[in-house]
């Protein structure tokens, strides 16, 4: 079993917690340390996983050591938090890339089965490809959100590249893919192809500017997800304190922890990976308060997923001028929903009503006789 290949976690980054107060997560998460084996993942719920695999990789980022992060997560203290987490150490890359994706696979599907979320740190956003391939082994469709600058279709001139993960995706059999949803694109990052494709695919997307103007629209985004994925090379300059080495534009360091949250809140997200990291001091605390944003969105999970309409929510029928929309809004954390079904639009190939989730305003825009553009596009792609 691929689990078997994962290395300790190097002793610098252990070393220094011997002065640290009892309280860090340093001190309260199962660490695989030289000589101790894996901890044990029997009602695990969290696993921390270090990568390098790099060789695939659309950009030339130095290699950055997972062992740096880990410096700066162990020393913070944890939130109110009754989450069993561990710490699984580093896998190493493969003798060929086509080696660390099947490791990579094997230990998402082991980790799957039980239940547990698996944090991928580092190597390069590729890496997304492989934790795709584990819903393909489940036979089980899947919805992706990647926080990106870009769509990631093109590589150099080509539309479809082999060394393109979302190029990979599309054209993989079998297909189970049921849904991408591109964050923070920058328009001048993306090939008019590649907003063509994604038109054409029924993807969605929401542009930087919209995201930073209001994060909340991710919300519903991340609630739909399966696998969350960033591409750290979508953050600003500021947020990583290094103009050399970053972008004018991009995502702040608050905002990608006010994402990351998001993701751990949701009931369904199962993977989370963090790729294209940036070897700067400022990004070692920013990644280490990412993952502990995201950990702390897990322990407050609302436990809403598979949506039970029955109790506990309240209907609301909206009639618009050519239809009627069906929409949900929980009592528990009042979060909203909308109904899609075989009678809601005319090509009549939904059996049964499907959910899905949405916003308050995308309820204010309907009693306005706006169909909201996600209930659009998830119509189509059913098509």
């Amino acid at each position: 079993m691929s689990l078997e290949l994962l290395l300790p976690v190097a002793n610098e980054a252990i070393l220094g917690l011997a002065l640290s107060p009892k309280q860090v997560l340093g001190k309260n998460i199962a660490i695989h340390k030289e000589g101790s084996g894996l901890p044990e993942l029997k009602g695990l719920q969290i696993a921390i996983i270090g990568l390098s695999e790099q060789r695939n990789s659309f950009s030339a980022n130095s290699q950055y050591e997972v062992n740096r992060f880990r410096k700066s997560f162990y020393e913070l203290y944890p939130g109110n938090w009754n989450l069993k987490i561990a710490d699984l150490g580093d896998l190493p890359n493969g003798a060929k890339v086509e080696d660390t994706y099947f490791a990579i696979k094997e230990i998402g599907y082991h980790l799957k089965q039980m239940n547990i979320i698996p944090i991928f740190i580092g190597g390069s956003h590729d890496l997304i490809f492989p934790v795709y391939q584990v819903f393909q082994e489940f036979k089980q469709l899947v919805n992706i959100v990647s926080v990106d600058r870009s769509f990631d279709f093109s590589q150099e001139e080509e539309l479809i590249s082999d060394r393109s993960y979302m190029s990979k995706i599309i054209m993989e059999k079998p297909n189970v893919l049921q849904n991408y949803t591109n964050l923070g694109y920058q328009s001048f990052y993306c090939a008019l192809e590649e907003k063509d494709l994604m038109d054409k695919l029924y993807f969605d997307g929401i542009r930087l500017g919209q995201l930073l103007d209001e994060p909340s629209l991710a919300e519903p985004v991340f609630r739909d997800a399966d696998i969350v994925s960033i591409d750290m090379k979508c953050l600003s300059w500021q947020a990583i304190a290094d103009p050399l080495k970053g972008q004018p534009n991009g995502i702040d360091s608050r905002s990608i922890c006010a994402l990351s949250r998001y993701a751990g809140i949701s009931d369904r997200v199962s993977f989370l990976g963090l790729h294209e990291l940036i070897a700067t001091p400022m990004m070692d605390q920013l990644l280490a308060q990412i993952v502990w944003y995201f950990i702390e969105g897990v322990q407050y999970r609302f436990d809403e997923y598979p949506v039970n309409t029955k109790e506990g929510f309240l209907k609301y029928s909206v009639a618009l001028s050519d239809r009627t929309l069906v929409f949900y809004n929980s009592e528990k954390s009042n979060r909203w929903w909308m109904e899609l079904t075989n009678d809601s639009h005319l090509y009549n190939k939904i059996k049964t009503a499907t959910l899905l989730a949405c916003t308050k305003k995308d309820y204010e825009s309907a009693t306005k006789d706006i169909l909201p553009e996600r209930w659009l596009n998830a119509i189509r792609r059913l098509h």
